[in-house]
């Protein structure tokens, strides 16, 4: 018997791949309809998917620090298990237990109005029009770029390291690291800057230059401010989100596999 009393589900709705698993573990097991229940009655969680499915759960489940065990059915899953449909209570009870925390972001735009968001993977500022966006780059209150001129700029988790952060070249960081990626978007000048890797204490803050000539979005995950003049970013200590991995597959090893990949 599992030590986990209640486990909802909750599958990729648009994939029917991960709606037949969904229907056939349902069928199996004696779990509930994730979404058809209150969050907060679900012990653990299983998201059938991929990358994007556990972004969702993540978001879902983060008020209440539901672990959440993911399964693969989609076409990226940095953040999934193998699917497994013998012996699952067996691959949950004795997967390993990672944590991991969110990124705040308050944006403030052009009208003085402020937007807080969170972000599991990425805050991002991207510029709207064709007109490169001007940043300036503040950690701990200093100056560290005064003028990055580029199409964007985002601070990634290394949840989100390996997601639009390595799309924009950004570095994949393991998920144990106290790390952040400060990573451009198409830059243009400085020529030679290629991003940072911060505490994940820090302190960052991105203000537009320019803003009315050059606007620019703010987005964290997926929630887009639009016209903004600042954005802070620091990490939630008080939202503390559970993923859930198999001991042989480990993300660790995921990661040094894409780091040295030839393909």
């Amino acid at each position: 018997m599992s030590k986990y009393k209640r486990i909802g589900v909750m599958a990729d709705l648009n994939s029917i791949v991960a709606l037949n698993a969904y229907k056939e573990i349902m069928k199996k097991y004696d779990f509930i309809d994730a979404m058809s229940v209150s969050p907060q009655e679900c012990d653990l969680v299983i998201t059938i998917g991929g990358d994007g499915m556990m972004l969702k759960a993540l978001h879902r489940y983060m008020d209440h620090s539901t672990p959440i065990y993911g399964m693969n059915r989609g076409s990226v899953g940095f953040l999934m298990n193998d699917y497994v449909f013998e012996d699952l209570l067996d691959h949950i009870d004795k997967a390993v237990e990672t944590r991991l925390y969110p990124l705040e972001m308050r944006a403030e735009t052009l009208e003085g109005e402020i937007h807080a968001a969170l972000a599991v993977n990425e805050v991002s500022l991207l510029r709207e029009t064709n007109q490169a966006a001007k940043i300036r780059i503040f950690v701990n209150d200093e100056v560290r770029l005064d003028c990055l001129v580029a199409d964007g700029v985002l601070i990634a988790t290394p949840a989100g390291s390996s997601a639009y952060n390595f799309a924009a070249y950004g570095p994949i960081i393991p998920l144990d690291a106290n790390i952040l990626a400060l990573t451009p978007i198409c830059p243009f000048r400085p020529r030679r800057w290629r991003g940072a890797l911060l505490s994940h204490k820090s302190r960052v803050r991105l203000e537009v230059l320019e803003a009315e000539k050059r606007p620019v979005s703010a987005v964290a995950d997926s929630t887009e401010v639009r016209n903004v003049r600042s954005v802070e970013i620091t990490e939630r200590k008080d939202k503390v989100l559970k993923i859930l991995f198999d001991k042989q597959n480990m993300f660790e090893e995921r990661v040094m596999k894409e780091q040295f990949s030839s393909e």
